[in-house]
């Protein structure tokens, strides 16, 4: 595979693992309706090993602008790839978030909950205030990129459980501090679903939260730089 269809062929897998089990448990008449905290941790842990393990060889399984944008920031990748994998991831995303839709459709449609309906899209807070929310995903990804760092620069190869370290890192994060906001660590993974929800035919959907969605995008990247640059300068 090119970098690109790794990076768009794993982003979409794990858009349909991660939001289809969020999907699966909070729209009605499911057979994982009502599943909780730990479904929907252990669904984005798979999804993350799945993604990472399909494109690891090909691209390097970033899968997040906030993990391209680090690696460019610490030196580690090259800036001119940088808007072809932001591309890739973006659009992984949409079309992961896309088929979770259609084979959703009629749950999506039996649903008169609309923050449940986006729920199965994007994030959103628990408590509704944007400044400290930032700090959140801020703090959520700024973890999250200084374990990568950690995790490639050990060198240690377990074959094809090669992905799991990540995997893991991620259910961490989402146990132990994924409460606030649901720990999207990610831009594309928010950004990218949420254009879906804004275009898509769902009957009785409600806004896309646009008002919210600038933290997803931008704690992370903030998060993503402030863990390059401190890693530089200090653990490396």
């Amino acid at each position: 595979m090119t970098p690109f269809l790794a990076e768009f062929l794993g982003t979409s897998m794990m858009m349909i693992i991660g939001n289809g089990v969020v999907a699966n448990i909070v729209l009605p008449k499911t057979k994982g309706n009502n599943g909780g905290l730990i479904s929907i941790v252990l669904g984005w842990t798979i999804a993350v090993f799945v993604g990472v393990y399909i494109s690891n060889s090909s691209s390097g399984a970033h899968l997040n602008p906030a993990v391209t944008i680090a690696f460019a920031t610490a030196g580690k990748f090259d800036w001119g790839l940088v808007p072809m994998y932001l591309l890739a991831q973006l659009t992984g995303s949409m079309m992961g978030a896309f088929l979770v839709w259609m084979v959703y459709k009629d749950h999506f449609n039996e649903s008169e909950n609309a923050a449940d309906q986006l729920a199965c899209f994007s994030t959103g807070p628990s408590i509704r205030r944007l400044p400290q929310n930032f700090i959140v995903e801020t703090v959520a990804t700024f973890v999250f990129v200084i374990g990568i760092f950690h995790i490639q620069s050990s060198g240690v190869e377990l074959g094809s459980f090669s992905a799991l370290p990540v995997a893991l890192l991620v259910a961490g994060i989402g146990f132990g501090i994924g409460g606030p906001t649901g720990w999207a660590i990610n831009p594309a993974r928010d950004l990218g679903p949420r254009i879906m929800h804004f275009v898509l035919p769902i009957k009785g959907k409600g806004p896309s939260d646009w008002a919210y969605a600038a933290i997803p995008v931008f704690g992370p990247i903030v998060g993503g730089i402030l863990a390059a640059i401190i890693y530089v300068q200090f653990l490396q």
